[in-house]
């Protein structure tokens, strides 16, 4: 390998029983909805997390599409989201009519409990046991939480929150698969698993991959079922194709299955590879001025799916320049997603007092964080940083 060789983002690593299990689907015919592997992958995430069971999907938007209608959320009603996410976490609000209500960060990068309790306490009024915004007259009743870069959200006060106020939470743990408690109350309790459902996601840039994919977990085994029922076209009688309600086509197929069971076996070692990286970056980054690695809770044993470089404002370069300077020496990063509430089809939506979020949106840059990353690679990252700060 070249010394300027690109170096990618984030990409899968491959490396285990994927080419045998998709093979074995391949060569017994199995390829789609049906087949072994979908019942398999669904069973190894479930114990894995400690779950009741598991509904594979095909991705984890649809995950929380199907979550929120479980929810009863419906149209004309209001949930709570972070602006500081990808867009597909907020989406499925609108595919089920609802309005979405932007909160703004911590420091973790996940939604502030704080404000949203602020919000609900001053900006809310409680009708019996709904949640009632003053300003629309609409009803809250969800919070969806998004589990930054494998980092854990504030759950402890999150859920107290929505204990309070009647609403129900949906967590999308779809960079967190692996992220768990380690003291306090929840110890042991994984991303995903605390809420009324939990997504994780399968992406081809996630911990573990299936190319793309997604799964439902909930302490609700009824819940669960009624998440199968919908993801396969809502069928009651599967032999005489007659439905019981509007389903939706989105199943795993066995392929992915395949694929992500041979993940599953991996994923351990894969979370060890990144802590390992992450410390050798923490170590090499600490003493070039004007930029720091963002920590990740120390009461939680994160995925630590993501590494994100604070750019301060001393450093020489800004954070367009800093990525802009690491592709010219072939290595890729990315700024964190633009702020969903100034996306256009959200321009019209509240969104409550955003400031951390912005902050960290303009300051932020992700570097290479693969698995599979070499020793020299992320030399080569430090050293193009190092270039950058003199």
């Amino acid at each position: 390998m070249s010394e300027d060789s690109f170096i990618p983002l984030s990409v899968p690593n491959l490396s285990g029983n994927e080419k045998l299990y998709v093979n074995t689907a391949v060569e017994t015919e199995w390829v789609s909805t049906g087949g072994p592997y979908v019942t398999d992958f669904e069973k190894s995430v479930a114990n894995y997390v400690h779950s009741p069971g598991a509904v594979s999907c095909q991705n984890g938007t649809s995950g929380i599409h199907l979550s929120l209608m479980l929810a009863n959320v419906e149209y004309g009603d209001a949930v709570f989201v972070p602006t500081l996410t990808f867009i597909a976490a907020v989406n499925p609000v609108m595919y089920v009519g609802a309005s979405p209500i932007f909160m703004d960060c911590d420091d973790t990068l996940c939604l502030d409990p704080d404000k949203l309790e602020t919000y609900c306490a001053t900006k809310c009024s409680m009708d019996g046991d709904k949640l009632i915004d003053n300003q629309t007259g609409k009803h809250i009743k969800a919070i969806i939480i998004v589990h930054v870069f494998g980092e854990m959200a504030n759950m402890e006060k999150i859920l107290n929150i929505a204990e309070r106020y009647h609403l129900r939470v949906i967590e999308d743990a779809t960079e967190a698969i692996g992220t768990y408690y380690t003291t306090g109350p929840y110890a042991g309790a994984f991303a995903g698993t605390l809420g009324f459902m939990g997504i994780y996601s399968f992406n081809g840039n996630k911990i573990i991959t299936t190319g793309g994919g997604g799964m439902i977990v909930s302490k609700n085994e009824q819940l669960l079922q009624s998440a199968k029922h919908l993801s396969t076209q809502a069928k009651s009688d599967e032999l005489h194709y007659l439905h019981d309600a509007v389903g939706y086509n989105y199943r795993m197929t066995n392929l992915q299955a395949a694929l992500g069971l041979a993940q599953m076996e991996q994923l351990e070692h894969f979370i060890q590879s990144k802590l390992s990286n992450y410390e050798f970056y923490k170590e090499n980054l600490e003493n070039i001025n004007g930029i720091h690695l963002l920590p990740f809770r120390t009461d939680v044993r994160s995925n630590h799916w993501f590494y994100s470089v604070y750019i301060e404002d001393q450093f020489p370069l800004t954070r367009s320049e800093v990525i802009a300077e690491f592709s010219a020496c072939n290595i890729q990063s990315r700024p964190i997603w633009g702020l969903v509430h100034e996306q256009l089809p959200y321009t019209s939506f509240h969104a409550y007092t955003i400031e951390r979020a912005t902050m960290y949106q303009q300051h932020i840059v992700n570097i290479p964080c693969s698995t599979n990353l070499k020793r020299s690679e992320m030399e080569r990252v430090v050293a193009c940083l190092q270039r950058m700060s003199q």
